[in-house]
């Protein structure tokens, strides 16, 4: 029995699936809580979809994929901010243009070239193949990205409740802005070969949403955050070994269990609370 249970242990893929997910789910996780808070979760959307026609232009012209992927999802990033501040459309409008836009350019860029490359790799991950390099890759931006989110926790924080009251504290709201927009990129980066561009969005948005519904503190979300992203990510890439599933969809099932747990909780202790009073 103990033999079975320890099975997925026992195989190289599988430890690297299992290290992968523990880099990854650290900086997703502390992203989630400002991007939830802030009402951002289109941006990561927005983001990890308009990052396609970077991968396909890096592609041709024979440059690291992570470099094109980056790019493009900051001029995403900067464009959908200019255009939301310089117009009257809204900014959940301009994503929806920007992003959509982006990706169908993508698409077209993709099938107009001959690769051998597998787009599902791409949009859906393959955690279960990635290599030392994948893992240096991912260690080190979700390094940069948890540091930078750590120190300056505070600062992103009253940017993204109140703006106008972080521009009077004296802080460079401009500079919290765009930088919080660069970590977003670097982080899709990261997990891109985890989890691909479109699973990337569940890891930006369920944990923070979940860690938003079960504690009251911010700095008690983070913690709860990133308890949710890393158990659910490592759950899903072992139970995927016995259900004989992909890892990224299973994890995404998890957090979506557990954000519905979370909800009936918080809405039982809501009625709790109102027939008390």
């Amino acid at each position: 029995m103990m033999d079975t249970l320890l099975m997925p242990f026992q195989f190289a893929f599988m430890q690297n699936a299992f290290w992968i997910a523990v880099l990854v789910s650290v900086p997703t996780a502390l992203l989630s809580c400002f991007l939830v808070l802030k009402g951002w979760a289109l941006m990561g959307d927005a983001v990890s979809h308009a990052v396609l026609p970077g991968i396909v232009l890096a592609y041709i012209l024979g440059l690291p994929l992570l470099i094109g992927a980056f790019a493009a999802g900051m001029l995403t990033s900067v464009a959908t901010g200019y255009l939301s501040e310089n117009s009257r459309v809204k900014q959940d409008t301009v994503m929806g243009v920007v992003f959509s836009g982006m990706f169908g350019l993508g698409i077209v860029m993709y099938v107009s070239i001959q690769t051998n490359v597998h787009l599902d790799h791409i949009l859906f991950g393959n955690i279960l193949g990635v290599g030392a390099g994948d893992l240096w890759t991912a260690g080190i931006i979700s390094a940069l990205v948890s540091m930078v989110l750590a120190v300056k926790w505070k600062d992103f924080m009253m940017h993204a409740f109140d703006p106008a009251q972080a521009r009077v504290s004296g802080l460079r709201v401009g500079l919290l802005h765009y930088g919080l927009l660069g970590i977003l990129s670097l982080t899709i980066v990261a997990t891109l070969s985890a989890t691909g561009l479109i699973l990337a969005v569940g890891l930006l948005i369920a944990p923070g949403a979940i860690a938003f519904l079960l504690v009251r503190s911010f700095e008690r979300m983070l913690v709860v955050a990133v308890i949710v992203c890393m158990g659910s990510m490592l759950g899903g890439v072992y139970l995927s070994f016995f259900l004989d599933s992909a890892p990224a969809p299973t994890i995404m099932l998890l957090l979506t269990g557990v954000f519905v747990l979370s909800f009936i909780r918080r809405s039982l202790q809501t009625r709790r609370a109102s027939r008390i009073v």
